[in-house]
């Protein structure tokens, strides 16, 4: 994992200042929105890679099966005193073996994730996302990237973040493709409080 944590980049290890961090950029408004994208619905299995304190979960529909992975004992700590038993949360790395005990998902989501590693671990994630799903399944993803006329602050923010590995959307869309054979990627801006540049992954047809 490519990770930056000089500095001021340290807190964010702490799930209160994580959190309220993303909520004052506006991060609660954009999550109803990323909800769209995943398009969960009662009675489907989701799978969170990297979930931290699984903010997403309030935007999620009641009736879902919800397993969050994050090695941050922090925020999965915090994961489980706000959701309780709405979902399941592990301490833990999502593992193949991990996969054959829980079985097949309808969604699973990376949110933040994939700037955070280089090229190999991508496709390991890309790869495990598609094993983990049902045929008919969807892997949506989020994370700054690189555009063409992006803002001069958006790009200072983005710079500084704490993943070392962003990409254009064209660069994520290739590690999705390596085991998708239906990816849409979408360019946003102007989803949060302060300039900023990202680009979401739908991904469909797994390969086998």
């Amino acid at each position: 994992m490519a990770q930056n944590d000089a500095g001021l980049r340290r807190l964010l290890g702490s799930s209160w200042f994580y959190q309220g961090f993303q909520d004052a950029l506006g991060a609660v408004a954009f999550r109803g929105r990323l909800a769209t994208w995943i398009d969960a619905a009662p009675g489907h299995r989701v799978l969170d890679i990297g979930c931290g304190p699984a903010a997403i979960l309030a935007h999620l529909p009641a009736g879902i099966e919800y397993h969050g992975f994050d090695d941050s004992a922090a925020y999965i700590a915090a994961a489980r005193a706000r959701f309780g038993d709405r979902g399941h949360f592990w301490q833990a790395r999502v593992e193949r073996a991990t996969l054959d005990e829980l079985g097949r998902f309808d969604r699973v989501i990376a949110i933040g994730v994939l700037h955070h590693l280089d090229d190999a671990a991508a496709r390991a994630l890309v790869a495990l996302a598609a094993r983990a799903l049902r045929p008919d399944g969807a892997l949506v993803t989020y994370d700054p990237c690189w555009a063409a006329g992006q803002g001069l602050v958006a790009r200072a923010l983005i710079a500084r973040d704490r993943g070392q590995d962003v990409r254009d959307s064209h660069g994520y869309a290739r590690l999705a493709r390596t085991r998708f054979h239906a990816v849409s990627p979408q360019v946003v801006s102007g989803h949060l409080r302060v300039p900023y540049t990202a680009t979401v992954l739908r991904c469909t047809q797994p390969a086998s």
